[in-house]
């Protein structure tokens, strides 16, 4: 599956859970209901992935985590606050370039709609 098909499952049932749980809870809330639907969808899921930072040819372990890397292919950063900041896309981007994958998405799942929360990151595709 690609990494534009895998997005679709993903966002589907990103908007599954929000319709479910709604705005308003923590990040690890729905992370936890978007892992457990994604598995069930049949993904391989990795959940809090250490991501260390390599400088200078030496890995250093600095705390950078992803909050979901489903099939090997795109990562998926969870958040639950009022307004997404620059900080967030970089975060997100960063986060691609270190994993050396090609799509991210940036859920923000504190809005009354999901679908103004869902932002697509891409790093080479």
């Amino acid at each position: 599956m690609t990494e534009n098909e895998l997005s679709y499952k993903i966002i589907g049932a990103a908007m599954e859970i929000h319709k479910t749980l709604g705005p308003g809870l923590l990040e690890s809330a729905y992370e936890a209901a978007l892992s457990f639907d994604l598995r069930e969808m049949g993904f391989d899921i990795k959940t809090q992935l250490p991501m260390p930072l390599i400088y200078k040819e030496v890995k250093q372990d600095v705390g950078y985590r992803l909050d979901l890397l489903v099939d090997d292919k795109v990562i998926v950063e969870i958040k639950s606050v009022e307004n997404l900041a620059p900080v967030h896309f970089a975060q997100t981007l960063t986060y691609l370039k270190l994993a050396d994958k090609r799509l991210a998405l940036l859920i923000n799942f504190n809005t009354q709609l999901l679908k103004d929360g869902i932002h697509r990151i891409v790093n080479n595709l």
